[in-house]
């Protein structure tokens, strides 16, 4: 069998990413068949017994899956975070707690290796991975986060170079399956935000007994996930497993965020497909007496909606991953106003499609199934490590800067952000900066209204668009630089709100014009594609 690394077969090699997702669709068969031992009846059934059907993984390894998440140079297929978000869809519409389990989690752990780690860590964790194993990551209490992810590790100077780990987290996703472990642990007690170090593991490198399993935590979604606990006492750890340097956790952790938040609408998007496929196939049934729930207006409305809002977010999810590589200096605001979004919007659809399937939105088996078991992933997909509530956070320290110096003023980004396909710059995750120094995102919106002709249908919406964010420029610029109180109003997070819709609406309007003027064209080449500031759109 070819692996990883040999340009053919499942290896990245010449292999289009068109290619790798139609072989993981041929490979995982037809969702609905009833006879597939991978389709909704095998997933439901292990779903309801907590498991992942083993042939499901077994697809995965035997399409190298985790080179998905290990960086080109390194030997791996990761060379483009949209490319990355596509090639997961095939998974997470079936199974969230596969998707995540099986690799997202690790990517999501390896991240900070990828992003500060030194040449023989970043080799480390790429071995890891590419020979089967997982990477977990056990992450650091904020006060923004969610109680599903409190308590955290300390780690204490041992005299001689290293630390002497203790503390436990009751939630860590793969915590009895990795065999590596990067670990946010608290290594001073002075306050503000150079508490914590982050620590690289091998379990198997670690004294016997020193790191002990608390067990498995049992969650309403993604049931098949294990999360489990892990506790040390006093274990030893050699001081060459830091991670850049003393007290960057909170750092880190913020620029990990960066880079996983662009994947979040995609992810959210997979499991809303088959759902409204699910409902879709419920409504297009006919009774005996020759109508069809789609006789309805209603329900009409309720699918064209969710479809709409599937393509939202998609469009965010296009935005927010060519942006890493087209926008890095600005994309921080785009990722965390996708990862708020993208949920929001498949939630509400979600919601609403419920009212369609009526009772059937209980079946735990058979045809509607599918819809329940999305119903329930989605919150435990959508919530990261700091939730909603984390995302708007990042979001308004930047948008009293945009407001005094970038809206009305930026240019409109490279054309590259809104192709579906195209050359994109190399793949670098250090480069993302943690606030925005402009918002060419948003420009899209200006530049629309200006070049619309008053007789356009599009005039009369852009210009109203456009008066939203000369109307949030006044909020904002009337905040006083360093104001926290104003910041962290309710009225503040509404404005956010609506900022991020303007984002979304600007993302939607860049890629329809995108592919309408021809731009989407073009193959997934290296290469090209213009950084921040290369050319207007």
């Amino acid at each position: 069998m070819t692996g990883p690394g040999t340009g053919t077969g499942p290896g990245p090699g010449p292999e289009r990413p068109e290619e790798r997702i139609d072989r993981l669709e041929r490979s995982f068969g037809p969702l609905e068949e009833p006879g597939n031992p991978l389709g909704q009846d095998a997933l439901l059934a292990a779903d309801a017994r907590g498991e992942v059907p083993p042939g499901a993984e077994h697809v995965l390894d035997e399409q190298h899956f985790n080179a998905e998440f290990v960086p080109a140079p390194l030997g791996g297929r990761l060379d483009r975070l949209d490319v990355l978000g596509r090639v997961l869809r095939p998974v997470f519409r079936r199974d969230a707690s596969l998707g995540f389990g099986y690799g997202l989690n690790c990517f999501f752990s390896a991240v900070p290796v990828w992003t500060a780690g030194r040449a023989e860590q970043r080799h480390r964790a790429a071995r890891l991975l590419l020979g089967g194993d997982r990477i977990a990551v056990a992450r650091h209490e904020v006060a923004h986060g969610n109680d599903f992810v409190r308590d955290e590790f300390a780690a204490a100077p041992d005299g001689a170079g290293g630390f002497l780990l203790s503390g436990r987290k009751s939630v860590i996703a793969n915590a009895a399956r990795a065999a590596g472990l990067v670990v946010f642990a608290r290594t001073s007690d002075a306050p503000g935000g150079l508490s914590h170090s982050v620590l690289l593991l091998d379990r198997r490198e670690l004294p016997a007994g020193r790191l002990r399993h608390l067990g498995r935590h049992t969650t309403t979604g993604m049931r098949s996930a294990e999360f489990g606990g892990l506790e040390a006492v006093d274990c030893p750890v050699p001081g060459e497993a830091l991670i850049g340097g003393a007290g960057d956790g909170y750092e880190l952790s913020l620029r990990s965020s960066l880079v996983i938040r662009g994947l979040i609408p995609s992810i959210v998007l997979s499991g809303a497909d088959t759902a409204l496929r699910t409902v879709a196939g419920f409504a297009a049934r006919g009774r005996a007496d020759g109508r069809s729930p789609l006789d309805g207006r209603h329900v009409r409305s309720v699918l064209t909606g969710a479809f709409l809002d599937q393509l939202l977010s998609d469009c965010l999810a296009l935005v927010a991953t060519r942006a890493l590589h087209v926008l890095p200096r600005s994309m921080s605001a785009y990722a965390a106003a996708a990862a708020y979004v993208a949920p929001k919007l498949v939630a509400e659809s979600m919601d609403a499609l419920s009212a369609v399937l009526g009772e059937g939105t209980f079946a735990e088996d058979g045809r509607y199934g599918m819809f329940r078991k999305h119903l329930r992933d989605l919150p435990v997909t959508s919530l990261g490590h700091a939730g909603s509530a984390g995302r708007q956070v990042s979001i308004l320290p930047q948008l009293p800067f945009f407001a005094r110096h970038s809206w009305f003023s930026d240019p409109a980004p490279p054309p590259a952000l809104f192709r579906l396909h195209g050359p994109l710059p190399p793949l670098d995750l250090s480069s993302p900066a943690l606030l925005g120094g402009s918002d060419p995102l948003a420009a899209t919106l200006v530049e629309g209204a200006a070049g619309e002709p008053a007789d356009s249908p599009l005039h009369a919406p852009l210009t109203a668009l456009t008066g939203e964010l000369r109307e949030l420029r006044l909020e904002f610029a009337a905040i006083e630089p360093g104001d926290r109180a104003a910041l962290v109003s309710s009225y503040s997070f509404g404005l956010a709100d609506r900022y991020a819709l303007l984002l979304t609406a600007a993302a939607c309007l860049g890629v329809w014009r995108g592919q309408l003027h021809g731009s989407g064209a073009g193959d997934d080449g290296d290469g090209g594609g213009g950084r921040d500031g290369d050319g207007g759109g």
